[in-house]
């Protein structure tokens, strides 16, 4: 696995990577809030056409040969790695990471326009499903396996008769429309947080389509809601690939430093659910696989608790990329540019790791009957509201927000 140690002087571009992502912002990437009346007329405008010619050619792509639209529409998304520069740093940037490569090199660029395909793939298939029949989406994911949906619901009613919620944690692999479909068409009771503030006619749009299929979404800051399906043992849905923010929870990726979102492993640690890693990829036959790992068991709201359920959480998502990478279609940086920013991470994890042992020596302490001195607590971190599931993930939220 690719590493940062022994990597260049902080401020230089990690691991020979050509400035990684530049040019592409990090998370988040919601649009900040401008109060000119001009520019929100010029928003409301922009949402207004995008969301006509989203219908206009989701109908179109309904009525059409799936085959010859696919075939375009691969050949549309590699004109735009051609001509979409600052996405196409973001992609080869991830792509070197996953590889262990430099972005220069050529199996880094192939890998980038395999993810370009696969997307088309996704995006044809989304705006397909409005014309197909509300039941077709969850018949295209098997349900046996190992760790498939009949093993899935085994997991969830053990849970359930412990009176634990489920939080999901995932990533933008495959389809997830196909597998919530799914899940709510074997009787799931699973909610999505979603992002109601970049977009939000786009949003009500996809949410309508979702809600045909029984898949009921939250927007992110409905805390009330999200708690509420956590009191009744509900399923949470969290995609946590939406790009490296410098406040996350650092973790190891692929051998190097970024953050994931603290929000999953609090949500549990408040709430006593468990989070588990799912990953729907769609196989040579043109059906979709899901799969679930290990439950994560989170024991308390410690940073050094919240510090070990997030690289969890890392390991496992990793995994899943790694068996299909072209299949992974993140089109925001997820790691930082500098070794300065890595090596900063590196210093946060290591001292929540002593403030593990640090809990662990007072309490040896305590147990002997000795005096234990004074000292303060790290402040856990906050339960804010988790990161939002995918909207319209990738390409469609960088038409809605700045970069």
């Amino acid at each position: 696995m690719p590493s940062s140690n022994g990597g260049p002087a902080p401020g230089e571009a990690i691991s020979g990577r050509s400035r990684g992502a530049g040019g592409v912002a990090y998370a988040p990437h919601r649009r900040a809030a401008d109060g000119r009346r001009l520019v929100r007329l010029a928003r409301r405008l922009n949402e207004k056409a995008t969301v006509r010619a989203y219908r206009a050619a989701s109908w179109a792509l309904g009525h059409l040969p799936e085959g010859p639209v696919l075939a375009i529409a691969r050949l549309g998304f590699l004109a735009g790695y051609a001509l979409w520069p600052a996405k196409r740093r973001a992609i080869t940037a991830n792509a070197g990471h996953v590889l262990g490569l430099p972005v220069e090199h050529p199996d880094v660029a192939r890998l980038a326009r395999d993810v370009y395909r696969a997307y088309a793939g996704y995006v044809v298939g989304l705006m397909r499903l409005p014309a197909l029949p509300p039941d077709v989406p969850a018949r295209l994911v098997d349900a046996d396996g190992d760790r498939g949906l009949d093993s899935f619901r085994r997991l969830y009613e053990r849970l359930r008769a412990e009176g634990r919620a489920m939080i999901i944690v995932t990533l933008h692999v495959g389809s997830m429309e196909t597998l919530a479909a799914a899940m709510a068409s074997h009787g799931f009771p699973a909610y999505g947080v979603a992002d109601d503030t970049a977009f939000p006619e786009l949003y009500e749009l996809l949410a309508e389509q979702r809600r045909r299929w029984g898949v009921q979404v939250i927007a992110w800051r409905n805390l009330r809601e999200i708690h509420r399906v956590l009191r009744e043992q509900g399923i949470l849905a969290l995609l946590v690939d939406w790009g490296y923010r410098s406040d996350g929870i650092p973790v190891r990726l692929f051998g190097d430093w970024t953050t994931l979102p603290a929000g999953p492993a609090v949500l549990a640690a408040k709430s006593g659910a468990a989070i588990v890693p799912v990953v729907n990829r769609l196989a040579a036959d043109g059906r979709y696989h899901a799969e679930h790992g290990e439950p994560i068991e989170v024991e308390g709201d410690s940073p050094a608790e919240i510090q070990r359920a997030t690289q969890t959480v890392a390991d496992a998502l990793q995994a899943a990329i790694a068996t299909e990478p072209s299949q992974w279609y993140c089109f925001k940086p997820i790691w930082p540019e500098t070794a300065a920013e890595a090596s900063h991470l590196a210093e946060r994890a290591a001292a929540a790791l002593t403030d593990r042992g640090d809990r662990a020596a007072r309490r040896r302490r305590r147990q002997a009957g000795g005096a234990e001195p004074a000292a303060e607590e790290p402040a856990a971190p906050r339960a804010t509201a988790p990161e939002p599931v995918a909207l319209d993930p990738g390409l469609v939220d960088e038409g809605a927000a700045s970069a």
